[in-house]
């Protein structure tokens, strides 16, 4: 139903463009001259262009309206799955106590040339 809705609301939108853009302005525009007599006369066609655009732009907004109320009415609530959390959350706490190294002493880098030719920890800042 909303797809319906957002294609009509597409083309009433790309209808009014296309009026708005044929109604003669001060500069000219892109009205289109008429014959003298009939329906299509300067004014007619400009009474028509006139109507057609409130009608679309009507029509444009209260489409507007009722499709941000059949969104908001077929909205489903938010769900979180929780079933992942309460495992995760029991896990991670043991293997991050299991995993962790012992705190390097402060003056551990300050005791002398290591044995073994081994490089001397340098602890990292937090």
């Amino acid at each position: 139903m909303f797809t319906f809705l957002l294609i009509v609301q597409v083309l009433i939108a790309t209808a009014l463009v296309a009026v708005i853009l044929m109604q003669r302005s001060e500069g000219g525009g892109l009205g289109v001259g008429g014959s003298s007599s009939g329906f299509m006369t300067a004014r007619g066609a400009a009474d028509f262009l006139t109507r057609s655009t409130a009608v679309l732009g009507t029509v444009f907004v209260v489409l507007c309206i009722a499709m941000a109320a059949y969104a908001g009415a077929t909205r489903k609530p938010q769900s979180v799955d929780t079933s992942l959390a309460n495992s995760a959350g029991s896990a991670g706490a043991l293997t991050r106590t299991e995993t962790q190294a012992p705190a390097q002493p402060a003056d551990a880098n300050e005791a002398g040339p290591v044995a073994n030719g081994a490089a001397p920890t340098v602890p990292l800042q937090q």
